[in-house]
């Protein structure tokens, strides 16, 4: 047998045909294929590392929370950042960057 007959006898096998269509099918295809599920897994990367970020932000108001019920000091110093309150005789500038 040369070589041609014995790719020809290869691609033509029943077995080799329905393994091939079946990894095709499976990979572009089918409603769970691999590019689906490789998106998916990215997402989900996505929004486990938002679930950090938001856990993190959430422990970090909690302290501040806790801060502004306990520390007086604290309370005065977050009024002036935010809501830009001063005290009597005080002048206070305002930098914005945009």
């Amino acid at each position: 047998m040369n070589k041609r007959q014995v790719v020809f006898k290869i691609l033509g096998n029943k077995y080799f045909i329905t393994t091939v269509v079946f990894l095709v099918w499976i990979t572009y295809f089918d409603q769970n294929d691999w590019l689906t599920l490789q998106s998916k897994k990215k997402e989900l990367r996505g929004v486990r590392s938002n679930i950090t970020y938001l856990n993190n932000e959430i422990a970090q108001m909690e302290k501040e929370k806790e801060e502004l019920q306990s520390d007086p000091s604290a309370i005065e110093r977050y009024s002036r950042e935010t809501y830009r309150m001063k005290r009597e005789g005080e002048d206070v500038y305002v930098i914005d960057k945009k």
